[in-house]
Formats: structure tokens, C-alpha cells, sequence
């Protein structure tokens, strides 16, 4: 009997010893403005990891929909040890995969991998914001993970930031209420109170605020381009990466607060709220039930004259956005060319047709620039041509306007690797991220003609070995060997270039071919040969200068 009980004993305690095993880190802690914080250091990767780190107050109760506020400092240990909760947000993209501690109000947290040993100092610094059209997505996604580019020498910080209802909206009494007498933008306010919590504590995970490249992907690019060009964040910033993604007119661009406000006063009418102080005395389920009932995407961000003092091409027009080293570009295929076509096969008269209603008095010009002379070349140029409406060429603006308003370098890409099958064949892609089931099973799915949006993440990341739904080949990591050390180049020295890479040139200020990465299983560098269709879509969305 007693020979029994010990080996239930034994047999209860081996999850706990396997547990035990697995984990390679010990508590680590460091001292921030604010107080004392305790994460892990892993000794499998040789990294201290501090999650769900506080950079400013719960913007709950009389602070929701207000700028971020300053910490208070705390007493004792804070333990930083998981990831906090992402902002509140629906189910937009599919599956994102968050590693997150739910969904909360209270959410400005950020994540921490650092390199350094004990005597390390001055590293240079990443700091990533996530996609997901300003309504989905957070910092803990795997493939944001900072592991393994920590791994090459470089602090990495991925942030939360507000989202939808709760980071964007606009309304006349918040906007008489606030110092700088306007509202909104709450969700790049906290990017920017993130970026200054680094420069006051970065330095303490041995990391160098003098060295600080912001990134990120679709709105997280365009993110980067606001920070950029924000009086606030120009002078925290070293160098900046964008993939995919400007706030320039098509693609979520600022609109006048105006505007905004006329947003905010219809959604307030439909939640039945006379005043600002019932819309603050809503519960969380309340605002997000209304909102989803909505149907809304989101609200815009404004011009406000705080973060936003005018438009962006004004602003780069102007030689005022931050003086920085600039690597970007987008994908070969950021969205199928079915956008476009609005479902009707790729035939010629349909296209000739859509093109026709869409640029009436231009017509005969984008057919030339996206020709048509048989089937697959209209699924090309159908795919190009709804990839440089979505966010194609708002992204060829931004790297336009800073090459000829910068004496600093610009490096372009094209990134073109397919992706590999999902895993999962009942499964299929979502536009931003993450993936959603496949209602049509029986039907096959086209060919890709090219990259999708958002695919890149994980490759620049390093963290193919994070995403599990994907059959990853050897052709995928060589990819991302390569351009996840382009990008580590350029965090460290502003520089994309290094050993065993193919040369990347950087775009000259005055060339009509400039030099643009294509990155693939091979890399290279080619001139830019499609560069007048955003020419012509430069004057057709008025942005031209």
C-alpha cells in the first residue's frame, strides 16, 4: 500500500518536475523611472525578457479617451513576467494568435528582450508597432517576438496602443476638454508616450536612446510614418522601417478634426448618449456591443495641430518630419486582384470596363500603365492594381516625399516570396494576420501571383519557427536569413548592407528608376521600372506636390 501511494506520488509530481525543466529563466530585475521591475532571463537564449511592462496609467474611467498620463511610482517589486492585456477589439483578421492576458481598457503595456550582459551598454533599439487597421492586433502576436532578433545585438520593444472605439474617437467636448483643444489620435498618442518611455528607461536594459528605429506593418507602418512626421516623436527616433503602409491619402490618412468630431457625434446618437460624461459612464460591453452592432471600421485620426499639425505630404514638403535613415516598400501582391474586379473574371472587356468606372477621364492612361493583353496579364495587373489603391503607393509617396526632403539614405523593397500552404488545408489566410476557416472547401483557391499583405512579418522577425500554421520550407528560411539581417543591419548602423548579402543601393533623391530590393529566395537589386503608375495615381488622389 505505502509502495502504491508514493508512486501516485512520483506520478503527480511529473508534470510539475517537467515544468520545472522547461523553464530556463531566472527573475532578473531592473530599475525604471517609476520603480523597480522584475522579468526572466532566459539562459537557453542568453536574453532578459520583461513583459507586460507599464508605460503609462490605465486610460480607464475619467482617462478614457484622454492623452496617455505619466506612471506613478510604485513601491516594492513589480513582477513583468507575462505579456498584459491587449487593447478591446473584435474578431476583424481571423485568428491573430495573441499571447496576451486578455482584453482590457487597461492595456498600455510593452515587452522587452534585451541582450545585454551585465557590463553591456549603448545597443541599438527596436521598437515595433503592430498592425491591424487601428482595430485589431497587439504586441505578444508571435510574429512580433523579439527573441530572435534580440539575438543579433538589438533591444527590442514591441507596444500596445489603444484601438478603434477607444483610440481614435473624436468628439467636440473631448476636444474642448483637452489642453491642446482637440481629440483623437489616442492610439498614436500612446505610441508616443511609449517612445518616450524609452528614451527615459531604455538604457537600463543596455540600450542606447540616441540609437532608437521604430517599424512596423500596415498600421503599424503607417505608424512609423506619423511618428515620423509628428512634432512630438521627430526628435526620439534614429531611423525608421516601413512595410506596406503611409498615412497618405487612400490609406488611413488624418481627415480633419472636424471630421472626426462628426464621427464621434453619430456614434454617440446611436449609443444613445447625450454627453460625453454618459459615453464615459458606459460600461466596456456596452461601447464594444454598440460599436460591433455599428458596423463601423474604425475612426479616423485627425489633424488635430498637436500630433498631427497638417497633412503628411505637407509636412515632408516642408523638410519638417524626423531627418532619419528610411528602409521600406510592400509586397508583390498586397491584395488579390478580385478587389479590383469586384468578383467578375479576369476577361478583358471586365476589366476594360471596371478601369473605365473608376477612372472615367483617365482611362486610356491606367490601361497602358496596367495592360491587358490576356488573361493572366489582366490577373497581374488587376492584382497591382488594387494592391497600389490599398497601400502600394501610399507607401511609394512616403519613400518619394523623404528621398527628395532628406539628405538622409532611403532603402525600397519589394518583397515577392509566396507563401507556403497553411498546415491546415481547412483553414485560409486572413488579410492582416491570423487565419479563418474555409467556407468553401471544395473549392480551389487561385494560384498566387505574388506576396499577400502582412506575409512578411515573421520572415524580417526571424519567426518562422513561432508561426505553426504554415509549411515552411528551406527556401522560406533562406528568405528570411535575408531579410531579417538586411533589417538588423539597418537597425544597427542605418545601413541595410553587410557580409554575404546582395548589394542593396540606396535610392537616389533624383533618378526615375531608383533602386528597389527585390527579396526572395534570391535577392537583388533592380531599377524601378513601374514607378509612372504612382505617378499617375499621385495626381489622381491629389497628393502630388
Amino acid at each position: 500500500m505505502n509502495r502504491i501511494l508514493i508512486l501516485l506520488m512520483l506520478v503527480c509530481q511529473i508534470p510539475a518536475m517537467t515544468n520545472a525543466q522547461n523553464d530556463n529563466g531566472f527573475a532578473v530585475q531592473a530599475t525604471v523611472k517609476n520603480g523597480v521591475i522584475e522579468g526572466y532571463y532566459d539562459t537557453k537564449d542568453g536574453l532578459q525578457v520583461y513583459l507586460g511592462v507599464p508605460f503609462a496609467k490605465p486610460p480607464v474611467g475619467q482617462l478614457r479617451w484622454k492623452a496617455p498620463q505619466p506612471l506613478e511610482n510604485w513601491k516594492g517589486v513589480k513582477q513583468t513576467k507575462k505579456f498584459g492585456p491587449r487593447p478591446i477589439q473584435g474578431i476583424v483578421f481571423g485568428d491573430m494568435n495573441s499571447r496576451s492576458d486578455g482584453l482590457s481598457e487597461d492595456c498600455l503595456y510593452l515587452n522587452i528582450w534585451s541582450p545585454a550582459r551585465h557590463d553591456q551598454k549603448a545597443l541599438p533599439v527596436l521598437v515595433y508597432f503592430y498592425g491591424g487597421g487601428f482595430v485589431a492586433g497587439d504586441g505578444s502576436e508571435p510574429r512580433y517576438d523579439g527573441a530572435s532578433m534580440a539575438k543579433k545585438g538589438i533591444v527590442v520593444v514591441t507596444v500596445n496602443y489603444r484601438l478603434g472605439l477607444f483610440g481614435f474617437f473624436a468628439h467636440p467636448e473631448l476636444s474642448a476638454e483637452a489642453s491642446y483643444k482637440a481629440s483623437g489620435n489616442y492610439g498614436l498618442l500612446d505610441q508616443h508616450a511609449s517612445l518616450k518611455w524609452v528614451q527615459e528607461n531604455i538604457a537600463s536594459f543596455g540600450g542606447d536612446p540616441k540609437r532608437v528605429t521604430i517599424a512596423g506593418e500596415s498600421a503599424g507602418s503607417i505608424s512609423v510614418s506619423a511618428q515620423m512626421a509628428s512634432p512630438l516623436s521627430r526628435g526620439l527616433i534614429a531611423g525608421a522601417i516601413g512595410e506596406s503602409g503611409a498615412a497618405i491619402n487612400p490609406t488611413l490618412y488624418p481627415v480633419p478634426l472636424a471630421e472626426g468630431e462628426k464621427a464621434g457625434l453619430e456614434f454617440a446618437k446611436l449609443a444613445g448618449a447625450k454627453n460625453l460624461a454618459a459615453l464615459r459612464g458606459m460600461s466596456v460591453v456596452e461601447l464594444f456591443e454598440t460599436y460591433q452592432d455599428s458596423k463601423r471600421f474604425g475612426f479616423p485620426t485627425v489633424i488635430d495641430g498637436y500630433f498631427y499639425p497638417k497633412s503628411l505630404p505637407d509636412i515632408f514638403t516642408a523638410r519638417e518630419q524626423a531627418q532619419v535613415p528610411l528602409l521600406l516598400g510592400w509586397n508583390s501582391a498586397e491584395i488579390p486582384g478580385m478587389a479590383f474586379m469586384q468578383g467578375q473574371p479576369y476577361k478583358e472587356e471586365n476589366f476594360i470596363n471596371r478601369v473605365k468606372a473608376e477612372y472615367p477621364s483617365n482611362a486610356e492612361e491606367v490601361l497602358k500603365l496596367y495592360p491587358h493583353g490576356s488573361e493572366k496579364e489582366i490577373e497581374l495587373s488587376a492584382t497591382a492594381l488594387a494592391s497600389d489603391r490599398f497601400i502600394a503607393y501610399s507607401t511609394w509617396k512616403w519613400f518619394d516625399l523623404h528621398r527628395k526632403n532628406s539628405s538622409k539614405p532611403v532603402y525600397r523593397y519589394l518583397y515577392s516570396k509566396l507563401r507556403p500552404p497553411l498546415a491546415d488545408a481547412s483553414l485560409t489566410p486572413g488579410l492582416a494576420g491570423g487565419t479563418v476557416k474555409n467556407t468553401q472547401p471544395a473549392t480551389k483557391m487561385p494560384e498566387p501571383v505574388g506576396a499577400p499583405h502582412a506575409c512578411e512579418i515573421e520572415y524580417c522577425m526571424g519567426n518562422l519557427h513561432l508561426i505553426k500554421e504554415y509549411a515552411w520550407t528551406e527556401d522560406d528560411y533562406k528568405t528570411s536569413a535575408t531579410m531579417q539581417n538586411y533589417f538588423a543591419n539597418f537597425i544597427i548602423k542605418g545601413d541595410p548592407n553587410g557580409k554575404d548579402l546582395p548589394v542593396w543601393p540606396k535610392a537616389e533623391p533624383g533618378s526615375t528608376e531608383p533602386a528597389v530590393m527585390i527579396i526572395n529566395t534570391k535577392s537583388e537589386a533592380v531599377n524601378a521600372r513601374d514607378d509612372n503608375r504612382y505617378l499617375f495615381l499621385d495626381k489622381a488622389y491629389g497628393n502630388k506636390k
